[in-house]
């Protein structure tokens, strides 16, 4: 044990940003001990008499890193294993290298150019095949260096080149003031009329052309920022649009119909305009692309309607989906269904609704979506009831302090930032002090990164964005002349993200892998997210944004930093040497439990990342068991707030296979008969809140291991 004169304890370290930090001689000992191992020694002993010699010949008061390092290289090189300090120095000069590579834009655009996966396969969502996402792409990695290299502050760059934190959707902001997700006001842009480019549209005069609308003012916004998007209670807002389309019906059976019939003619027809609008709906927007090459990130939130006409849109909406996209009767990917479950609308036999309850179970069975959500408990958490901004970033209940009510349509974030929990809990090396340091310095960081977003977001004009500012996507339209778009957000009317990754993997550092039984484990996990929701609530004071947590949905995150981890710190067993990095809260995809326990697990987390957060149960194929997701549903109602259903629905077109493919080293194969052929199988998983189909878009490495990881959490426990 070193004593209090050896280890420096009043010095800091002054780090390459400039930032300064408690020195922490451990540091030392783990890069000693780490090259020792590389090279296959297993010396403790030599490593604590290195931090000892080290220590003893750096100079007093604060130091810089150059000179911590020429004081190890030079101990290692006068010792028993100059083979080690010539990996050492190796190490450290390839570390160097990697830094200025990833702030240099040809090295950017020749990863591209070599179709690196980790960057062609980062979303999966993008066909990175066709001209205009590889545009797209080329416009991104350009982006993402000079962002780092000329804008993020040099304390942020270099914490997200190195894997302390991930700076989100580098590709498109901060080079760009562009904001991340929102509710779309469809209801106020339906209603008072919109433009696109030299279009002016004016309010709808049929269901049919309401719904054409709403995939134009889709594809616009999600062109004008760089996440998902959301259509709020939709059956609600295009019931009037239907209404009018019944009139219509209406006097035309006055005018050909026999009295006694009028009615029954004139709802046969609107039914029809119903299912015929909804479908054009869901084929308009699988076909669109937007100018980010992708096809836009949207969620259609529905359920809560109990008039005839709301009930109908429903109806369509899921009758639609389980039918399938084109002649093969393919899965959507998009839009993402989102189903309101509330008691006396639709959950109990009694309500009203509950048949369209019973096709939202035959939909979510064969096509995995609709998710659901809790009124109760979404009511419960965020103070109100809406669907989430895109796959599962939510807004806390607002009141606009002009008019006195609560609104959600057109509000948005700014953004999010992702704190990389394992690699801290790796840092600490089991100690929960030193844990709590480590996390103290890396939220500072993590505060200059969101600030800073937020003060990039703020220097847009409102002409960058039209359709979101000045034609009533973000909920006001301002006059000709103001350019200001702070309006938008200030007051917490626009949420900003405090991301974090894998709460399993930090636990499993400190109690093993097998710690969810484990009250103290658990304990653990739930104070970093209340330490997290305390920056949150301090930084409120100092900023009038709405600071989240954030259950980040890490679609290429859970690959990244356990890579740049293994890279430094080995394989460590159930943390580094999985290949990816869980999810959030949620529990171990290796491990059996039933849904009822999964869901009871997980349930505390929510009240503290009501920012964003998402539940999901795997099962068996489910279309001849919709009782037992019923079950599920109705378990889920009073404990959970956001619940998605991953059941297998892959089918094979060459020998008929519906069910489950099986896992190969890059995809997934047929098992009757092998076939992987992406025109003629459809594969779709949960990639995260979204679904994907990677068979046509691949997915990262890690993804795809965890993924192929998931068991079923239908067989009961074997803990």
């Amino acid at each position: 044990m070193l004593v209090n004169e050896e280890l420096k304890t009043d010095a800091q370290v002054i780090k390459r940003d400039g930032r300064k930090v408690k020195f922490d001689p451990a540091k030392i000992y783990r890069a000693v001990y780490l090259a020792l191992n590389n090279n296959g020694i297993d010396d403790h002993p030599f490593a604590m008499e290195a931090v000892r010699q080290i220590l003893r010949s750096l100079p007093d008061g604060d130091l810089d890193i150059a000179t911590i390092q020429t004081a190890t290289e030079n101990f290692l090189m006068s010792s028993k294993y100059p083979d080690v300090a010539r990996a050492y120095i190796e190490y450290r000069h390839d570390r160097d290298i990697a830094r200025e590579q990833n702030m240099d834009v040809t090295y950017s655009v020749g990863r591209l150019l070599k179709r690196d996966k980790t960057v062609v396969n980062e979303n999966a969502n993008k066909d990175s095949t066709v001209f205009n996402t590889q545009r797209d792409l080329t416009a991104g990695s350009v982006a993402k260096a000079y962002a780092l290299r000329s804008m993020l502050p040099r304390a942020v760059a270099n914490a997200h080149i190195k894997g302390e934190i991930h700076y989100h959707d580098l590709d498109y902001q901060p080079f760009q003031p562009m904001t991340n997700c929102c509710l779309i006001d469809i209801k106020g842009m339906l209603e008072n009329g919109f433009q696109i480019g030299n279009a002016r549209v004016e309010s709808p005069r049929s269901i049919n052309t309401a719904t054409a609308q709403i995939a134009q003012i889709i594809a616009n916004v999600a062109s004008s920022q760089y996440g998902g998007c959301s259509v709020d209670r939709a059956d609600e807002i295009l019931a009037p649009y239907a209404q009018i389309n019944f009139e219509k019906h209406m006097r035309d059976a006055k005018e050909w119909v026999e009295p006694e019939r009028q009615e029954e003619y004139a709802w046969a027809k609107t039914k029809k305009d119903i299912y015929d609008a909804m479908q054009s709906l869901e084929y308009e927007i699988n076909t669109l692309y937007t100018s980010n090459g992708q096809t836009p990130f949207v969620t259609l939130g529905f359920g809560l309607g109990t008039e005839r006409l709301e009930r109908e849109i429903q109806k369509a909406i899921l009758q639609v989906r389980i039918k399938g996209i084109g002649r093969d009767c393919h899965t959507a990917i998009f839009p993402k269904l989102v189903f309101g479950l509330r008691r006396g609308v639709n959950l109990d036999p009694q309500d009203p609704n509950y048949d369209i309850k019973q096709l939202a179970l035959e939909c979510s069975a064969k096509r995995m979506y609709p998710d659901v959500l809790s009124y109760k408990r979404i009511t419960e958490l965020e103070g109100d009831y809406k669907a989430p901004m895109g796959c599962r970033s939510f807004l806390p209940k607002w009141v606009d302090p002009q008019t006195g009510e609560a609104v959600n349509a057109g509000r948005n974030n700014l953004g999010v930032v992702t704190l990389n929990v394992p690699r801290i809990a790796i840092e600490a090396h089991g100690e929960k002090d030193r844990f709590w340091r480590i996390f103290s310095e890396r939220m500072e960081i993590m505060k200059e990164a969101l600030f800073y977003r937020i003060k990039r977001c703020e220097e847009a004009s409102t002409e960058n964005a039209p359709i979101l500012y000045k034609y009533g996507a973000f909920g006001k339209r301002v006059a000709e002349n103001d350019t200001d778009v702070s309006q938008f957000f200030r007051n917490y009317r626009s949420t900003i993200s405090i991301g974090y990754i894998g709460l399993y993997e930090a636990a499993t550092c400190f109690y093993g892998p097998n710690w969810e039984n484990n009250p103290e484990a658990k304990e653990f996990t739930l104070e970093i997210m209340q330490k997290l929701n305390d920056y949150a609530t301090a930084w409120k004071q100092e900023a009038p944004y709405w600071f989240s947590i954030y259950s980040t949905p890490s679609e290429s995150l859970t690959d990244r930093f356990c890579r740049l981890d293994q890279a430094k710190f080995g394989m460590i067993p159930h943390v580094t040497d999985k290949d990816y990095y869980t999810n959030s809260f949620h529990y171990d995809v290796r491990k059996k439990i039933t849904p009822f326990e999964k869901i009871d697990f997980e349930a505390p987390y929510a009240a503290y990342t009501k920012g964003g957060f998402i539940h999901y149960c795997e099962y068996p194929k489910l279309t001849h068991n919709l009782q037992a997701l019923e079950a599920v549903w109705d378990y889920a109602y009073d404990k959970v707030a956001y619940l998605g259903t991953n059941t297998p629905i892959d089918h094979c077109y060459e020998c008929g296979f519906d069910g489950e493919f099986a896992t190969t080293a890059e995809g997934f194969a047929c098992p009757d008969c092998g076939n992987s052929d992406p025109a003629t199988c459809d594969v779709v998983k949960r990639t995260c809140g979204y679904l994907g189909n990677p068979q046509k878009r691949p997915m990262v490495h890690g993804r795809h291991v965890e993924i192929s990881n998931r068991v079923k959490h239908m067989d009961g426990p074997t803990r």
